[in-house]
């Protein structure tokens, strides 16, 4: 019987320091918002377990509750170099979500031009699968190229929706994520518009990145009014680190969230002119100090 109980005795002791760790690390969390892993790309060794952890514990201390992954290899089914398993016990670990990851398949000329997408959608069965794994509860296409016509433009929304339905049987929502390029016209409408207009809002949602959003010369609170609810995500991006431009509107952004239908923001840092880290935990301190971000999105 000792020798049968030993086994899960030791076990339960491996497991106790890491559940103490991520509760002291969860009891420093005011709000909840997430990193995109991006935003610390040249800092993430990719299967080094200790580095990565060190790193996810730091975030945990600056007040991130989640991170949003974008490191997925499918051939190796692995993301930062870890089975889905692993990321997500080194997420948890550190007191945190793995959210969401950002993962794209985009279509082929050929696959856009006789419509039949459906090697590409075969693909995403074994990322979902291993999406689920890892946890995560958001799957965001990062990236396309915008394509000439309305038709080809069609037969992506199309795509887009069918991937979403597949997500959906597994219990993850699927998105889209915006640059700037999406507001270029086609055949004589904005591609981001006509996207929002021929996804179905059962199976697709949008993560709008503020950023580009603004920068693209458009007001996100148009496409709120105008498109509610689709915006699960915000990806919440400045120049550098958050309120440094002062040129966002972050306030009156985060007064319209119900109206747009956030559930979880996202900070994302793309060009930085101090030290990665010391730009996560400022924009870290922006959030948890601006009266205007509630503590949860969730319901």
């Amino acid at each position: 019987m000792i020798k049968k109980l030993f086994p899960a005795m030791l076990a339960a002791l491996l497991v106790l320091p890491l559940q103490m760790q991520a509760s002291t690390l969860k009891a420093k969390h005011k709000k909840q918002f997430a990193l995109q892993l991006y935003s610390i790309r040249e800092l993430v060794h990719e299967g080094d377990k200790a580095d990565f952890q060190k790193l996810l514990n730091e975030l945990s201390a600056m007040g991130y509750t989640a991170v949003e992954a974008a490191s997925y290899d499918q051939g190796k089914g692995t993301i930062y170099g870890f089975t889905p398993e692993d990321y997500k016990a080194a997420v948890e670990a550190a007191g945190m979500e793995s959210l969401s990851a950002h993962i794209g398949k985009p279509l082929s000329d050929e696959e856009l031009n006789s419509g039949d997408y459906s090697q590409s959608l075969a693909w995403w069965d074994k990322t979902i699968a291993d999406q689920k794994k890892a946890g995560v509860s958001y799957i965001v296409m990062p990236w396309m190229n915008i394509p000439s016509t309305l038709k080809q433009l069609n037969v992506y929304c199309d795509y887009y929706n069918e991937v979403g339905k597949k997500c959906a049987a597994q219990g993850i929502k699927f998105g889209y994520h915006n640059h700037k390029h999406e507001f270029v016209k086609v055949e004589g409408q904005t591609a981001y518009d006509y996207m929002l207009q021929n996804t179905d809002p059962k199976y697709v949602f949008f993560q709008i990145d503020l950023y580009w959003c603004v920068r693209s010369n458009n007001n996100p609170l148009d496409y709120f009014r105008k498109y509610p609810g689709r915006f699960k995500l915000f990806h919440v991006k400045d120049e550098n680190e958050l309120g440094g431009s002062c040129s966002m509107g972050f306030d009156v952004i985060f007064n319209n969230a119900a109206t747009a239908g956030l559930e979880y923001p996202v900070v994302e840092i793309e060009r930085y002119s101090h030290p990665v880290m010391q730009e996560a935990k400022e924009s870290a301190d922006y959030l948890n100090a601006a009266p205007f971000v509630k503590k949860t999105y969730r319901k």
